[in-house]
């Protein structure tokens, strides 16, 4: 250990060598806190005795010899340069003490052997000055301290300087030894004290090097408290760990900032509370299993004033701070160094302490789950309410903990159905894979009547999201056999059931039972059930028909009032599902970006993935595919595919519809590739992973395979009557495909449906069907046609659907021999299509324009003071000067009205000129294209 911060006590010690050296004998009792550093100090010392030509004896206590008659002179006398008289009259007297002691005085030692001992001491300080110095002298047996202290008595003309190290702990504070120690006139008594911040960064730089230690003192001071012993542990711990991450060239877990506290620190904090002796390992025992200090005198069953006492040392120690340790690990470390017996024992008394004491349920439970189960009828009620206040404040994993060991301590089968349902919850926002193993018995406990109305709902929607359809079948036709359903709850659960399972797994809407008819004028049990039923009604209604403002107007206002708590994921997945369907994607997106947020701050990852899906659906429709591919992706790293059951087929189709989208064929063929339950075709989920595969059929050249899946996709849309156009628009892909079989009056006919199904809250589904409905077009009729497509699709935020239709608009514009038209609508949808990486859409734009395209809309020309600006900004400013709004200014030139502002931003800059100025400054002598301001 390093010795830091100690020289003025060294000099001190070596001041007082001196002073002996000169025949006036001295003696230092060096004291101090638990590991604080007095023996480094002693040892430092005795090396400055040998430097200074001093004979230097020296000599350590232990617990574990202090049984051992004259064991510490035997230490010191052992190497001694006695004479050969000198060293046979002390073995002598050493045998004689071991061999004729009675056994009732064993801790005695003989007046005249002590004197002897002395004297041969005394005889070698005559020929050298001598330096004594024995560590832990409170551990030494008694018959060495007794001859210790006869010779301190007898040094005065001396040429000796004797050095104690001595525990000032309450247990050795007040032996005779070191009391008589302190009345001795001239004794010296050093107290060595914990480092100093300035210390502790010294030291950390002598390890570590300055630009690591100015990074981590602080933190160090704070987790060590200043104690050497402590801080030598965690320099090593994080000296440690940074080579460990550099020598296998992986990230640190932890920024490079953060100080590394690890086992090595913990393993200090036992060491130093062992040597502490029993009773400071007993209160920092209790003090780790509380995790508080102030019950341990009723834990331990002890007198307040010693476990005060205690305390107090090991905060002097620098152990704790504020009456805790002063890091997790220290605690953690304690709690381990205990077997296990004794740390169930003090967890259950704490337990019942905490309980009697009116603790929150959650401090209680805490000690049940590390204790072995107690009959106290108090114990279940209180696990209750400790998994509700956890899931509360987002503990998920806390609470699955508590109910698992409510389930194990449960005997009535009505209550453990109970919490049985509560676990499955609480587990399905971990992993929704995890509960699967208690859905059979909960299925069993329906069949004998002891589940609840409201949790059997609860039970056949896990089913559902497993595919256990036939179970979940038979749950609902029971339920709808029993009384359960004239519970308010379970009326409640109905209603907001009823349309959930119509938008989610509608074939199975026949089996639901009705709430009776005296439950439909009720109010609702709370806020909660009406926000849920608000919620599905509306995404209901959306799936059901074109929606209306009033109806997405709803799903907003649900989701400002709804929170990710025990029962909010249905709500907030309804609303947001609603506005995705209902052409609202911009207003989607910031709701789920939150709640997301909120589900990585509540500690479930199972409402993390589902959210992440969601957000996947949303970015596709926002022609962010990248975003939507890694939104999807995510989302089935975080819950494998294995455990997504039949909802998996929405993440999946997401990730294969963005694949496709950029070109990736080779990896939407690995996605297709994956093992889907067959029983996701019975479900709304099923319905997206259609339509994705067909339009990965449909991209890749295998057209009967994708009318097959847009044609199958679309008869269980209408048959169970959730033939929306914002939801899937089978009709446009079906059309698409039978355009290309060349089928043209049947795609018309697909198309015309779909417009006449579309109103006025669905622009991008209308969109996307004039875009085809042109290519059934003669070719000069299509460039209005698509120009209205393009019209439609501007405000509705999917980048991607706007790049296809002045895709097409390129490419007509090309094959009519427009080529001015086709380079200024291309260059534009280039950018668009770059934004969205839609690789196939700019290998179309490329053969139609060729590979300049992306570099020609750059060039400045080259005429008057114009010259400075580029071929896009010309355009810009020329309408601009004859006096085009920026709106329609990006209407004509097919750009957003931002890209306009940066535009002119740019102009005024380089000609520094004001907009009403332009038309002065510019030498307009093109003249404006008509084609563009009559929309012909």
């Amino acid at each position: 250990m390093s010795l830091v911060e100690r020289d003025e006590l060294l000099d001190l010690l070596s001041g007082l060598m001196g002073d002996a050296m000169r025949g006036r004998g001295r003696t230092a009792l060096v004291g101090g806190a638990v590991a604080v550093g007095k023996s480094a100090l002693l040892e430092a010392f005795a090396d400055e005795a040998v430097k200074a030509e001093a004979l230097t004896l020296v000599a350590a206590g232990s617990e574990s010899e202090s049984d051992i008659h004259l064991g510490v002179m035997g230490q010191l006398l052992q190497d001694a340069p006695l004479t050969a008289e000198e060293r046979l009259k002390t073995d002598g007297l050493f045998l004689a003490e071991a061999g004729g002691r009675p056994v009732a005085h064993e801790s005695l030692v003989d007046p005249r052997t002590a004197q002897s001992l002395c004297a041969a001491l005394l005889a070698l300080s005559a020929r050298q000055p001598l330096a004594i110095v024995v560590d832990d002298a409170h551990h030494a047996d008694q018959a060495s301290q007794a001859c210790l202290s006869y010779l301190v008595r007898r040094i005065r003309t001396a040429r000796i300087m004797v050095c104690f190290g001595h525990s000032e702990q309450a247990p050795y504070r007040h032996t005779g030894f070191r009391l008589e120690l302190l009345r001795r006139p001239g004794n010296h008594n050093i107290r060595v004290p914990l480092l100093t911040g300035d210390g502790v960064a010294a030291m950390a730089a002598s390890r570590l090097g300055s630009a690591a230690a100015d990074r981590i003192a602080a933190d160090s001071y704070a987790v060590s408290g200043g104690n050497p012993s402590l801080l030598d542990a965690l320099l090593a711990d994080h000296r440690t760990a940074t080579y460990t991450v550099a020598a296998s060239g992986t990230a640190p877990r932890a920024h490079s900032a953060d100080l590394v506290v690890a086992d090595g620190y913990g393993h200090a904090v036992v060491s130093c509370l062992r040597r502490g002796g029993p009773r400071t390992l007993a209160v920092a025992r209790g003090l780790a299993v509380l995790g508080s200090s102030d019950t341990i005198e009723r834990l331990l069953g002890v007198d307040a004033e010693s476990v005060a006492e205690t305390l107090g040392e090991l905060t002097t120690a620098g152990l704790l701070t504020a009456g805790n340790f002063r890091h997790p690990v220290a605690r953690s470390a304690v709690l381990r160094d205990m077997d296990s017996h004794q740390r169930a024992e003090l967890h259950q008394a704490a337990a019942a302490l905490t309980y009697g004491d009116g603790a929150p349920a959650t401090v209680v439970a805490e000690h049940l789950v590390a204790a072995p189960l107690t009959a106290a009828p108090w114990t279940l009620p209180v696990l209750e309410q400790a998994a509700e206040l956890a899931l509360s404040e987002g503990l998920v994993e806390r609470a699955v903990e508590y109910l698992k060991l409510a389930c194990s301590a449960c005997s009535d089968e009505r209550r453990l159905a109970r919490l049985r349902t509560a676990l499955v919850r609480a587990e399905w926002r971990v992993n929704p894979g995890t509960p699967a193993p208690h859905l059979a018995d909960l299925v069993d406990s329906q069949r004998q009547g002891h589940l609840r109305g409201d949790d059997a709902l609860i039970l056949a929607r896990a089913l559902l999201w497993h595919g256990r359809f036939e179970d979940a079948r038979d749950v609902l036709i029971r339920l709808g056999q029993a009384d359960a359903a004239r519970d308010p709850e379970t009326a409640s659960e109905l209603r907001t059931t009823r349309p959930w399972l119509h938008s989610s797994y509608a074939p199975f809407l026949e089996y639901m039972p009705e709430a009776a008819p005296e439950q439909h004028s009720r109010d609702l049990p709370s806020f909660t059930a009406d926000h849920r039923l608000e919620a599905a009604n509306t995404l209901d209604s959306v799936l059901s028909t074109a929606p209306s403002e009033q109806v997405l107007a709803r799903a907003e206002r649900v989701l400002r009032r709804a929170r990710l708590d025990e029962a909010g994921m249905d709500t907030v997945e309804s609303a947001l599902l609603a506005l995705t369907y209902g052409e609202r994607s911009s207003r989607a997106a910031p709701w789920c970006d939150g709640l997301i947020e909120e589900a990585v701050a509540r500690q479930s990852p199972g409402r993390q993935a589902r959210l992440l899906s969601i957000r996947a659906e949303i970015s596709l429709r926002q022609g962010d595919l990248a975003g939507a591919e890694r939104h999807a992706r995510q989302a089935l790293r975080i819950i494998p595919v294995s455990s997504w059951g039949v909802p998996v087929g929405s993440a999946l189709a997401s990730l294969l519809l963005a694949l496709t989208a950029m070109g990736k064929y080779e990896e939407a063929a690995d996605q297709l590739a994956r093992p889907a339950p067959d029983t996701m075709l019975q479900s709304r989920y099923g319905l997206h992973y259609l339509h994705a595969r067909g339009r990965y059929q449909l991209d890749t050249g295998n057209l009967d395979a994708a009318l097959s899946d847009f044609r199958t996709c679309g008869d269980l849309m209408v048959r169970w009557g959730l033939d929306a156009p914002g939801f899937i628009a089978w009709r446009n892909e079906s059309a698409e495909v039978l355009v290309q079989h060349g089928s043209s009056d049947e795609a018309r006919r697909l198309l015309e449906d779909q417009l006449a199904l579309c109103g006025t809250t669905t622009a991008r589904a209308r969109g996307a069907a004039q875009r085809i409905l042109a290519s059934t077009a003669p070719l000069r009729q299509r460039p209005p046609l698509l120009r209205q497509a393009v019209d439609l699709l501007q405000n509705t935020g999917d980048r991607y659907e706007l790049a296809r239709a002045l895709t097409d608009l390129t490419r007509v514009y090309f094959h009519l021999g427009e080529l001015r038209l086709a380079r200024l609508v291309g260059r534009r949808t280039w950018d668009l299509v770059q934004q969205c990486q839609a690789h196939p859409l700019a290998l179309t734009l490329e053969t139609s324009l060729g590979k300049d395209i992306s570099v020609a809309e750059e060039e400045p020309v080259v005429a008057g003071a114009e010259s400075a600006l580029s071929q896009a900004e010309r355009r810009v400013v020329e309408m601009a000067a004859r006096g085009c709004t920026n709106r329609e200014i990006a209407k004509r030139l097919y750009i957003t009205v931002s890209t306009v502002e940066q535009h002119l931003t740019r102009v005024y800059r380089k000609l520094n000129v004001t907009r009403a100025e332009l038309s002065s400054v510019l030498q307009l002598n093109l003249p404006f294209d008509r084609h563009l301001e009559t929309g012909t």
